[in-house]
């Protein structure tokens, strides 16, 4: 059965109002805190509450799956790294674990298409073990991309159902930045040689393999770029459609979530057409040094938080900025007015009848 996303409405602009409102009662001046008074306007539009409430359950998810491109040389890893990085998220030892403490979040990692074992509780939504090599074969059946969809769809429930008030999409993947640029880069009709970049940090005789089996996907995927589904089927991976589901239902079901890097942004740009406007529940965590990453970010017209030229991927780039955007919910929340501090503002310093 297909699962179906309708267009999304957007976060409450009557609560956004009142939290531009506020935020010209709070003891500072105007726009003096630049964009945590926007991201914090947005939270409490989200969450349809002025002031905003800080997050008790931020939720990481790493969406796992393995690619049969990588097969191909256009990674500077073999692929049992998926796996072995599985095992290392679930032990706590990743780049993502040691942020998520940091930032008061934690992280659940899904395999949904990796190539070999895992735990059976991480692996109750696999679709498959590994994906097509899209420079040559659709990544997935239509029966694959249906159950990824439907997957993450159901990953977004059970977070939000158990509590979850904010969400972080992380990937994890060897050669999953092939068909992230191969999205990007067939979505905004952009050239290949423009789009690829190094992911994990290919030499040149590898980027050029890269860009060549990008450009074959992209061909391959060129009847279906209006369809998003069959563009998931054709040059994607059950990762990817499995994220665009996550993030397709976490809109419809009115969780704001953090965008990541390249792989997760890639995704996002289908989920949008999946369910048009969940781009308003999205903020960018970061800027990736993947190209194809500002190529997207444009496209959903949405401002990084960082940019420090990272490209791990995991999820790492959308909890770094984490605290930031605690930070902007608890000046909204936390910070006396005015009235509440008698401090006098600037109208209180004019003369009568001015």
């Amino acid at each position: 059965m297909r699962i179906s996303f309708g267009p999304v409405p957007g976060p409450d602009v009557v609560v956004r109002k009142a939290a531009e409102e506020r935020q010209l009662q709070l003891t500072k001046p105007a726009g003096a805190l630049g964009r945590l008074e926007q991201l914090a306007n947005w939270v409490a539009a989200c969450q349809g509450v002025c002031p905003p409430k800080q997050f008790e359950r931020a939720r990481v998810v790493v969406f796992a799956g393995d690619h049969g491109v990588a097969q191909h040389g256009v990674s500077a890893y073999p692929s049992e790294v998926t796996a072995q990085m599985v095992a290392n998220f679930l032990h706590g030892g990743a780049a993502v674990n040691v942020l998520a403490r940091l930032a008061d979040a934690t992280v659940r990692v899904e395999d949904i298409a990796v190539a070999g074992d895992t735990a059976a509780e991480i692996s109750r939504h696999k679709v498959r073990r590994s994906s097509g090599s899209i420079d040559r074969e659709d990544a997935l059946t239509e029966a694959e991309v249906q159950a990824a969809l439907t997957a993450g769809a159901a990953i977004a429930d059970e977070e939000i159902d158990s509590g979850a008030d904010l969400l972080i999409a992380g990937d994890m993947g060897i050669g999953n930045t092939t068909p992230a640029t191969v999205l990007i880069a067939a979505l905004t009709d952009t050239e290949p040689v423009v789009a690829v970049g190094r992911g994990t940090g290919v030499d040149d005789a590898g980027w050029m393999r890269k860009t060549a089996a990008i450009r074959d996907a992209m061909w391959r995927a060129r009847p279906v770029i209006k369809d998003p589904v069959a563009l998931l089927r054709t040059a994607s991976g059950a990762d990817f459609a499995a994220m665009a589901g996550f993030l397709a239902r976490a809109a419809a079901r009115r969780t704001p979530v953090v965008l990541d890097g390249v792989v997760v942004t890639a995704a996002a740009l289908v989920a949008d057409q999946l369910a048009p406007g969940a781009r308003a529940w999205w903020i960018s965590g970061h800027r990736s040094s993947e190209p194809s990453h500002t190529i997207a970010l444009q496209r959903l017209d949405l401002q990084p938080l960082v940019d420090m030229s990272m490209r791990l991927g995991e999820g790492s780039g959308a909890v770094a900025a984490l605290p930031l955007l605690r930070a902007a919910v608890a000046t909204l929340a936390e910070m006396a007015t005015f009235a509440e501090a008698g401090v006098s503002t600037a109208d209180a310093t004019e003369p009568a009848g001015a």
